[in-house]
């Protein structure tokens, strides 16, 4: 029964990995309508849903991100390529962090990259860096992981039965996860609230 845990284990491993960020080169050079816009990221981040019929992006999302001035309105309509960038990376903070700490993030992004040509770099530049280093932390994922799993097969040599041993093997994965998602996402919360919710800094 291990092996066969070890292999579901790897198994989930390999769809976490066909999770990829999209190319900028992917994203259309003509500002698109919002129908295009869920379209769009509907198909392109397929990999990402838990179930078939889950929605990346809805109109109601789009609708209530601008209105809580997480994105910058569209114009005649239309979201340019811009628009575009801020909403992955809105749909993978969305996943994470509440809506108010979002807003603590994006303003000073928005305010100082967002159709600012002027700047040293621009938003296309910052998303590209941004997902290229996502990508390696994906691979490091992984393998810390497998290792985790690894470690957990050996956490309760007493238990004889089976089906118990390999729950009590899963539930520890599952809690050694959960604890490393909240202890970043506190590390998160704590790095917003000692920098961006500062009006001064």
């Amino acid at each position: 029964m291990e092996h066969s845990s070890e292999e579901s284990i790897l198994d989930i491993l390999k769809k976490i990995n066909e999770i990829d960020y999209i190319d900028p080169a992917e994203i259309p050079n003509i500002d698109l309508y919002m129908d295009q816009v869920t379209t769009f990221m509907d198909d392109h981040l397929e990999a990402c849903k838990r179930l078939d019929d889950d929605k990346i992006l809805t109109k109601t999302m789009i609708n209530n991100y601008t209105k809580n001035e997480l994105l910058p309105p569209p114009i005649k309509k239309k979201y340019s390529k811009e628009h575009m960038y801020l909403l992955i990376f809105l749909y993978y903070f969305k996943n994470v962090l509440s809506i108010n700490d979002i807003q603590k993030i994006f303003k000073p992004l928005t305010e100082m990259f967002y159709d600012r040509k002027s700047r040293d770099v621009s938003l296309e530049e910052i998303y590209r860096t941004i997902f290229k280093m996502e990508r390696i932390q994906t691979d490091n994922l992984t393998k810390d992981i497998l290792r985790r799993f690894k470690a957990s097969q050996n956490l309760f040599p007493d238990v004889k039965d089976e089906e118990e041993s390999d729950f009590l093997s899963l539930f520890a994965v599952i809690c050694l996860l959960s604890f490393d998602a909240y202890m970043k996402k506190q590390l998160v919360e704590r790095m917003i609230d000692e920098t961006l919710s500062k009006p001064e800094k």
